[in-house]
């Protein structure tokens, strides 16, 4: 980071903005597909230690044990993530690459009743990209509408002093006029 001075005050130039990355469709495929099938099976198995060694040196930092940890509420909800090998992911987040070097992606594999929502972060290690982060949630599919509000209910309060109402009667039926609006005979 670059710092110069201006009237006696240090001043650090702005953050360098993301820049897309440098990577074809294929490679982003098998970068998603690759990481959240690997945090499947360590799901299932309930053995972390091909996923922590699958990544960077800095996602290594977390043991199997610490990473059961973290991912114990979708192992425990039984969380089948199979689906990704077969679904397209939509991005929300293209690959880009952060001021720290690393690429990072977001996007969701749309899926009925659930879709699979990710973030996910690579470090380059020796010419190639490994895990750095991972992220992953269940959430519901595509955008929902809203409900629609209620109609407003327009009551009068009847005064402190009325009668209270007697007991609803049944309306009488309703005749409906013949097909061609002539009056019944």
């Amino acid at each position: 980071m670059a710092a110069s001075t201006s009237g006696g005050h240090a001043q650090q130039a702005p953050e360098q903005a993301p820049k897309p990355a440098q990577i074809d469709r294929n490679g982003v495929m098998i970068l998603i597909r690759s990481s959240l099938l690997a945090l499947d099976q360590a799901n299932k198995t309930g053995n972390y230690t091909v996923l922590r060694d699958l990544g960077a040196p800095g996602f290594q930092t977390n043991t199997a044990a610490r990473l059961a940890e973290i991912f114990a509420k979708q192992r425990n909800d039984n969380l089948d993530l199979s689906g990704v090998a077969v679904i397209d992911p939509q991005l929300n987040l293209l690959p880009q690459i952060e001021a720290n070097g690393l690429m990072r992606m977001a996007g969701f594999f749309p899926s009925v009743p659930s879709q699979v929502n990710f973030e996910l972060a690579f470090a380059p290690v020796s010419g190639q990209w490994r895990l750095f982060g991972i992220s992953v949630s269940i959430g519901p599919s595509g955008p929902a509408a809203p409900e629609p509000p209620a109609p407003p209910v327009a009551q009068k309060q009847p005064p402190a002093n009325a009668a209270k109402p007697a007991a609803a009667k049944s309306a009488p039926a309703i005749k409906l006029a013949p097909a061609d609006n002539q009056p019944p005979k």
